[in-house]
């Protein structure tokens, strides 16, 4: 995965107040940790950050007092309806390093023929990976599965270098028939004053 380089500007302000100026400029707040050092409050440039976040478990690198940091998203809080950045937390990592992600479980394939229909119980997996080699997304097949059917976290073929970290035997897939339409509620309401009726 390519490293994003992102400028970087150490926060001295906190509270509301600052956090809206910032968001004013463009900017959005966030904080680096990890590795047992203090947390550093810095501010990024919004719109990179939102370009860089398109691409999940992304690495980006920052430099922070004149020292490089490597760090990747761990938790992204969104303007409910605007859908803006509000804030980001970082955690450094260091190449080499193994980290814990969630990525994103594609599927492919057709299924069985019939009316049944493919439930995602988990749209990511629980891996560890080296922190400069995560991948984005994993993809497994179910092509030929019928209604009962289902795929287990370690079922799901993870590329070189990732381990699954979560439960193994958590389903992530499964296929379930397709319901037939409950009647609509004025003809239930129909059939139950036919009834009374009677």
């Amino acid at each position: 995965m390519a490293e994003i380089k992102l400028a970087t500007e150490v926060r001295t302000e906190f509270g509301k107040g600052a956090a809206r100026r910032i968001r004013r400029a463009d900017k959005v707040p966030a904080v680096v940790y990890g590795h047992g050092a203090e947390p550093v409050h810095v501010t990024l440039p919004g719109h990179e950050v939102l370009l860089a976040l398109r691409t999940a478990n992304v690495l980006i690198g920052l430099e922070i007092d004149g020292k490089d940091a490597l760090v990747i998203p761990k938790a992204v809080q969104r303007h409910p309806l605007k859908g803006t950045i509000e804030h980001v937390d970082l955690l450094t990592v260091k190449r080499g390093e193994k980290v814990e992600v969630e990525i994103a479980v594609h599927a492919e394939g057709d299924l069985a023929p019939g009316a049944n229909l493919l439930e995602f119980v988990q749209n990511t997996l629980l891996v560890e990976a080296e922190a400069t080699h995560i991948p984005e997304s994993v993809t497994v097949s179910v092509a030929g599965l019928d209604a009962g059917d289902s795929i287990v976290a370690k079922d799901v073929p993870l590329p070189k270098g990732s381990v699954l970290a979560g439960d193994e035997d958590a389903i992530v897939i499964q296929v379930v028939a397709a319901q037939a339409e409950e009647p609509a509620a004025d003809e239930a309401a129909e059939g139950r004053a036919e009834g009374a009726e009677a």
